[in-house]
């Protein structure tokens, strides 16, 4: 017989941590920035997040993903951030993918698809071209729903 293991003895899912992100894409949208939000997780332990910072930092650079791996790349001081995983409210860009590409993640998971700029999945899947030295997994649509529409919510209320 099979016994259920307690609550405090699992590991923590995927929707836990892209919960976490959502919580870094608030910390945005409070900030008056585009609500997208990262968590950088390795050995089930958070060593990086973020969230956009464009407007306030004057950084165009200053996306989720990259302030979740520079927090992390410092944090474990390296650049490389191998066996990690980074969770994030929306599909990346081509900027970010490239980030990711050099600091070796492991594996990507996003909740919300970006048709317009989102460069794993959407447009050109950036991952698919050949041309990188690193390939990282994929995990995509995680709590989309929420990342959806926490990023339509934004949007919705500004132009209002």
């Amino acid at each position: 017989m099979l016994l259920e293991q307690p609550e405090y003895a699992k590991e923590p899912t995927d929707e836990h941590w892209m919960r976490l992100a959502l919580k870094q894409a608030d910390n945005a949208w409070q900030a008056g920035e585009v609500p997208v939000g990262a968590v950088l997780v390795r050995d089930q332990q958070v060593v990086g997040v973020g969230w956009n910072q464009c407007i306030n930092q004057r950084d165009p650079s200053a996306h989720a993903e990259v302030v979740a791996l520079r927090q992390a790349a410092s944090q474990l001081d390296n650049y490389r951030l191998p066996d990690s995983t980074l969770y994030v409210t929306i599909e990346p860009c081509a900027m970010c993918v490239g980030a990711i590409v050099h600091a070796r993640v492991r594996r990507l998971v996003f909740g919300a698809y970006e048709p317009k700029a989102g460069c794993v999945c959407s447009n050109p899947a950036l991952l698919d071209s050949g041309h990188f030295n690193h390939r990282f997994a994929v995990t995509a649509g995680v709590l989309q729903g929420e990342c959806s529409a926490l990023i339509s919510g934004f949007f919705a209320a500004r132009r209002s």
